[in-house]
């Protein structure tokens, strides 16, 4: 899939089922959703990519 920039995420094609691993992938359905929250507060840049490291890792 190679490097997907945090502002991008919001808009891929979430998998089916999430695979619930440590550290969650990028087309986690979870790490989408949590990444359209954050978009949706207004955050940009920075913050996104801040974002992205909380919402995989949980």
């Amino acid at each position: 899939m190679g490097k997907v920039k945090a502002k991008d995420v919001s808009r891929l094609k979430p998998k089916k089922k999430c695979c619930r691993k440590k550290t969650r992938c990028m087309k986690c359905p979870v790490v989408i959703m949590r990444m359209q929250k954050a978009e949706a507060k207004g955050c940009c840049g920075k913050e996104l990519k801040k974002y992205l490291k909380v919402a995989r890792a949980a």
